[in-house]
């Protein structure tokens, strides 16, 4: 069985927008009838998904994916790094958790690790026509160049022209491309067949010097140069982006709207899974931003405490940063301001949290907010599995998934906030999350349970409620199959595909 042809999107630095032109690219290839897939060996990720088969992986990944229509497989991102501190993370490798390790005894591993990530790579090179593949950073990490398991290296072993993918938006792209090159070895150079300049906003008539200049200097075409988009607003293009909060919604305090209902989301230094919120900007009586200090809090109608990969430290974040004085403060205040807690937010509300085998932290435990009286002990198996369930209060039903090591109990009786139904295609009777003060207080370890519209306006609704408004009907449908269809016309307009298509054909 011959291989299948594939395609490399290096970056020249983190957040230029490689998952994104990634999930473009798959879902214009599937557009031009190629039976295409997502793979990247190795991510260094907070947000992550759960595949059917209950294995971890970087969410990206998840949604390049579904711009293949394909369902998520722990092959496309064989190795997973989260996080849990500046010099260590926990390794998830094929979707489950070995190990928290150091960057040195990673880097000790990789070797092994390595082949494993070329092994999913020849599994899914067998049953795919198309491999789009994403490099991690920059390939010219010059640290990191001899232990590379997912730019040069995996692009030389998979046959691979490589794309360079460069951001105008952040200033200097032309020295950033050219540097990138500069520090490249003969060899490694010859593997960069393009260039895509991305994020532009401006008159081309302006940059077209610069281009010509570039195309000369290197030897290397511009593939295309792709328009900035807002990734917020109900005109926006609302897409899963690398590792990082889109710095549009990271609002000054004077942003906020009287004539919406303003969501707070709390900015933890180890926030994951903050697409559980995208659904939500999407709504156009909602003003959604990711607040990094406790004073912007001005006048919120919900606070949310989102995910977090380091649950014990965040929570001590809170309490030294001033936010927990100040959420207990507009709790006690405010008649109307729901507090929303999901997976390690949710764990924070509590009255005490455990990690006796340093699960997520080198702390066994300290003392929760209190606003509930529940305590969570972590263990050492994580569960990872979606599931579906039905809100206790609306009856709606939702879809989501799970992933955490800890475990609560609840200490007085609250009610549930859903029912779950099913677990990994298996029918299950268990209750998820505590509702209490008529709703203001809501707490649940279900990752997206606001991509339910019913779910999510009638949630919405019940606040408006609160505030004397008139309730909505359900306009906002969120669709991320229409969002690729949007960012994939965009990229392909912008795009010279032709040429694209010959690097494919030419390969290396």
């Amino acid at each position: 069985m011959n291989r299948a042809k594939t395609l490399h999107i290096c970056g020249t630095g983190s957040g230029v927008g490689k998952s994104v032109m990634v999930s473009a690219l798959c879902r214009i290839f599937l557009q031009d009838g190629h039976k295409t897939c997502p793979f990247k060996a190795q991510n260094m990720a907070l947000n992550s998904f759960v595949t059917k088969e209950g294995g971890e992986i970087g969410r990206a990944q998840a949604f390049q994916a579904r711009a293949c229509r394909l369902e998520p497989h722990v092959d496309m991102n064989p190795i997973l790094m989260k996080p849990i501190a500046d010099k260590s993370a926990q390794i998830i490798v094929h979707g489950k958790p070995i190990a928290n390790m150091s960057a040195i005894t990673y880097v000790r591993h990789k070797k092994r690790l390595s082949k494993l990530a070329l092994e999913s790579f020849d599994r899914l090179s067998k049953q795919y026509e198309l491999i789009v593949m994403e490099g991690a950073g920059s390939p010219a990490e010059i640290n990191l160049k001899s232990h590379d398991i997912v730019n040069l290296k995996m692009a030389k072993y998979a046959g691979a022209p490589v794309v360079l993918v460069g951001d105008i938006d952040k200033g200097g792209v032309f020295a950033w491309l050219i540097g990138t090159l500069e520090l490249l070895e003969k060899e490694e150079r010859k593997q960069i067949k393009g260039f895509i300049i991305n994020k532009f906003r401006g008159d081309m008539k302006l940059l077209r010097p610069g281009i010509d200049f570039l195309e000369k200097r290197t030897g290397i075409r511009v593939l295309g140069v792709i328009p900035y988009f807002h990734p917020a607003g109900r005109n926006g293009i609302k897409v899963t982006e690398e590792d990082s909060v889109p710095l549009d919604n990271l609002e000054p305090k004077d942003t906020i709207s009287n004539h919406n209902l303003n969501i707070d989301v709390v900015y933890l230094p180890h926030i994951s899974n903050f697409t559980d919120f995208d659904a939500l900007e999407k709504e156009p009586d909602v003003a959604l931003r990711y607040v990094k200090r406790p004073e912007l809090l001005s006048n919120p109608d919900i606070i949310i405490l989102p995910g977090t990969k380091n649950t014990i430290n965040d929570l001590k974040y809170l309490k030294e940063s001033g936010f927990a004085e100040k959420i207990q403060k507009i709790m006690k205040a405010g008649k109307s301001c729901v507090l929303v807690g999901i997976c390690g937010g949710f764990q924070m509300l509590g009255s005490k949290i455990c990690d006796p085998h340093k699960a997520e932290s080198h702390q066994v435990g300290t003392d929760g907010l209190g606003i509930l009286k529940m305590e969570t002990v972590f263990s050492k198996d994580k569960i990872l599995s979606q599931i579906k369930a039905v809100e206790a209060i609306s009856g709606f039903e939702i879809s989501g998934y799970e992933i955490h090591h800890g475990k609560s109990r609840n200490m007085k009786k609250y009610s549930p906030a859903f029912n779950i139904t099913q677990r990994e295609e298996r029918s299950v009777r268990e209750v998820d999350g505590a509702v209490t003060m008529n709703g203001r207080i809501y707490g649940t370890y279900i990752h997206g349970i606001f991509d339910s519209d019913l779910f999510r306006r009638d949630f919405l609704n019940r606040i408006r409620i609160k505030k004397g408004w008139n309730v909505r009907s359900r306009t906002t449908i969120f669709d991320p199959d229409r969002e690729l269809d949007k960012l994939a016309s965009l990229v392909r307009n912008n795009i010279d595909m032709k040429y694209l298509y010959k690097i494919l054909k030419d390969g290396v």
